[in-house]
């Protein structure tokens, strides 16, 4: 599903603003602001009037200001706590320690790379993306941003970018709680995916639904998170209803209870394993920066008819555009409480397409219980759930507007999914799942 229109003409009009400024500004001046310098080689040419081709005019500025934003601290505090096995980026993005990603590495560019002292860790196929990544390491003498550096100042013909980290979009502290989650088995055709931590079937919401998961960070192991957000997806026992009730699930776990799930290379191998599966609509209840590799290989299955669905995140209404909800075409997904008003910590702007209940709710828990959950990522599966069954443009004709009249950027087309509210106390949901 395409964003909202809305949402173009509100990048256009900032691309107009920005292209004054820049205009404005000498090359010398434009080297002194922070991050600008490693985005302006790749952006497209101006026009005759001082403006990029209208065709690229979200590039233009997204290239801009992403470059500019920074992480949130909840998110730059994971690489704090990793042990050294994290780095940050510029921005404070965390990223895996020494790792930089090359995407379609060609055989010159190869050879000029492994002449600079770069080592390959792991090439990976993305056969049904399409897609070719290689991992390499930084020579010994380079940090990893300087290496980055001089990697693209060598100016090869492929793209390259850090290995970022995706964190829940609701960061959560108990996370990852328990051992090996089954793998399972489907016997009919799923259509939906999750990626996430992996879940346990066990669970009551779970158990009229066949699931099969597996792990791109070791071993699948079950987690609060994404078994949360998959109760929200297909879940169903007395009260409880999530967006499908008893549909097929695949489940990709690309935390593995490591300190450095949640990678980008991850997110791209689990996405193309859930396509080669031939599931026609994936959730993603996580965020992280704009990420080469991520936007390569979300794109590549859009092209193929996947429907991707994505929290917005919880940093606040002035945070930083979060992706994957960010990316075109994504459906961007944001939280309402009981009351049907956005949650304060929501993230705001063109990525909102859809509102559908995220607090004032239960969820499925460990051991079979039930908890009481908050946040963007677990609005999303809901409206997943209802994408599995419908169309784009029949579940926007069916939501309730809210907000000012229209699509607008704090509720999207409108709140869907008001029957997955299941009330805590209806369940003896115990405990919260919420953004630190």
């Amino acid at each position: 599903m395409e964003h909202l229109k809305m949402g173009e003409q509100f990048w256009r009009v900032l691309a107009a603003l920005l292209a004054v400024v820049l205009m404005a500004l000498s090359p010398p001046a434009m080297a002194q602001i922070p991050g600008l310098s490693r985005s302006i080689p790749s952006l497209p040419p101006l026009g005759g009037d001082g403006m990029p081709p209208l065709a690229d005019t979200d590039r233009y500025v997204r290239a801009i200001v992403d470059e500019a934003l920074q992480a949130p601290r909840r998110l730059t505090r994971l690489a704090r706590r990793s042990d050294r096995r994290l780095d940050v980026d510029p921005n404070g993005w965390p990223v895996v320690a020494r790792e930089i990603v090359v995407i379609d590495l060609g055989m010159q560019a190869r050879a000029t790379i492994l002449a600079a002292g770069y080592v390959i860790v792991r090439e990976e196929r993305l056969e049904a993306l399409g897609i070719t990544s290689t991992v390499l390491a930084p020579p010994r003498r380079l940090s990893l941003d300087r290496a980055m550096v001089a990697l693209e100042q060598m100016n090869v013909e492929a793209s390259i970018g850090y290995n970022h980290i995706h964190a829940p979009a609701g960061d959560i502290t108990d996370a990852a709680y328990g051992g090996l989650a089954p793998a399972g088995v489907l016997s009919v055709r799923p259509r939906l995916g999750l990626i996430d931590s992996g879940v346990d079937p066990s669970h009551p919401a779970l158990a009229g639904s066949p699931i099969a998961q597996r792990g791109f960070a070791g071993p699948p192991r079950m987690g609060a998170h994404g078994l949360a957000v998959a109760s929200l997806m297909v879940g169903q026992s007395g009260s409880f209803r999530g967006g499908a009730p008893g549909e097929a699930l695949l489940v990709a776990d690309i935390y593995g209870g490591q300190s450095t799930g949640g990678a980008s290379t991850a997110l791209a191998q689990a996405l193309d394993w859930l396509v080669s599966e031939d599931v026609p609509v994936i959730n993603i209840s996580l965020v992280g920066p704009r990420n080469p590799l991520v936007e390569r290989a979300i794109a590549r299955a859009q092209a193929l008819g996947v429907i991707i669905v994505a929290a917005v995140g919880n940093d606040g209404p002035a945070a930083a555009p979060l992706y994957p909800a960010s990316y075109p075409g994504v459906v961007g997904v944001t939280a309402v409480t009981g009351r049907n008003s956005v949650l304060p910590e929501a993230a705001r702007g063109p990525q909102v397409d859809f509102s559908a209940p995220g607090a004032d709710m239960a969820a499925a828990a460990q051991s079979g219980r039930w908890t009481t959950v908050r946040g963007t990522s677990f609005a999303a599966p809901i409206v997943a759930g209802l994408l599995a069954r419908t169309s784009g443009t029949s579940l926007a004709r069916s939501a309730l507007d809210l907000g000012t009249p229209g699509p607008d950027p704090v509720y999207g087309a409108g709140l869907v999914g008001s029957a997955s509210r299941t009330e805590p106390r209806s369940v003896g949901a115990r405990g919260r799942l919420r953004q630190q």
